[in-house]
């Protein structure tokens, strides 16, 4: 019946002992745990992200605040504030997604290291991985390529040099169909669908894969290359074909980081999408400071999914969308 968790009593204490790995592994580092609002006056400007809202009837009858879709934000203040560094596990929260391994509300490991470039910052995340994972599935050497390599390997063609012609050749050889809502314009939307749809089910077989230097045109909230001024510092984690963790050589230029936010409320308008007001209190952080850090967020119920060997995101989940 629906009144019944949707997990099993056997993987909810597995949850908990996941969850008292991690801290300990946190607390023998001396990286201290926070805690943010869930609730905020800002929220994130990606058009590939959609927020709940929520009207507050407090001080200014009618304002709308949003549910976190991630702390980065006010994890980013407390960096700039001296904190050092940090950890939070937390809910967040993101408009319309469901499916086996998406659910609207979900548990985010989020950590920033002050001092770290996001190569240093892969191999931490490698660390704990494999001690969250070793007692339930055995993993071969890891494995670490960057953006461009992963595509030549598996679709074969260079990412950076290929022409949308040949983006979109790649895609009808492959046998991707049934594309739609994309343009030939659309760059980065044909490079993530090969993404998704051919090399990402081949990464991680039975090892952890890193995916590294993104185009910079994918940079999110990160690091433009100092060397390359075509790749953003910036990574992925794979195992099994599930992407796990997101991670950045983290940005700390405000104007740069306005730049990208209007940018994207711009992709938001011309979609059709609400606007969202950018956040005014990470760019005056940024302005005071953000230390040169790297930080992660990596997804714990799709993590437990693999760890459990469980196909579908509700059976990690107390109550999922549909129970609770």
């Amino acid at each position: 019946m629906d009144w019944q968790p949707a997990a099993t009593l056997q993987i909810l204490r597995q949850r908990a002992a996941l969850l008292a790995q991690i801290r300990s592994f946190f607390s023998a580092q001396q990286i201290l745990e926070v805690e943010t609002p869930v609730l905020s006056g800002a929220t994130n400007t990606d058009p590939r992200i959609e927020s709940f809202t929520t009207p507050f009837s407090g001080t200014t009858p009618g304002r709308l605040l949003y549910l976190q879709t991630s702390p980065e934000f006010p994890m980013k203040r407390l960096l700039a504030a001296g904190s050092g560094p940090i950890y939070q596990i937390c809910k967040v929260f993101r408009q319309g997604e469901s499916g086996h391994y998406h659910n609207p509300e979900f548990t985010l490991l989020e950590w920033y290291r002050p001092g770290f470039n996001h190569h240093q910052l892969m191999e931490e995340v490698e660390q704990l991985t494999r001690l969250l994972l070793t007692e339930h599935l055995e993993l071969g050497e890891s494995r670490y390529l960057s953006y461009q390599q992963a595509f030549e390997q598996y679709a074969g063609l260079d990412p950076h040099q290929a022409d949308n012609e040949q983006l979109i050749s790649c895609a009808e050889q492959h046998g991707v169909t049934g594309v739609t809502g994309l343009t030939g314009e659309d760059r980065d939307g044909w490079l993530d669908l090969l993404m998704s749809h051919i090399i990402q089910p081949q990464l991680g077989q039975h090892r952890l894969t890193f995916i590294f230097d993104y185009p910079a045109s994918q940079a999110a909230l990160a690091r433009i290359s100092p060397d390359n001024p075509s790749v953003a510092e910036r990574f992925e984690l794979f195992l099994h074909g599930v992407e796990l963790a997101n991670g950045f050589h983290e940005l700390a230029d405000a104007v740069e980081q306005r730049h990208r936010f209007h940018q994207e409320l711009q992709q938001r308008v011309h979609a059709g999408q609400p606007a969202t007001p950018v956040d005014k209190n990470l760019l005056a952080a940024l302005a005071h400071g953000l230390p040169d850090c790297a930080g992660v967020a990596l997804g714990l119920d799709r993590l437990l999914m693999l760890a459990a060997g469980v196909p579908d995101i509700c059976k990690v989940l107390s109550f999922p969308v549909e129970r609770a």
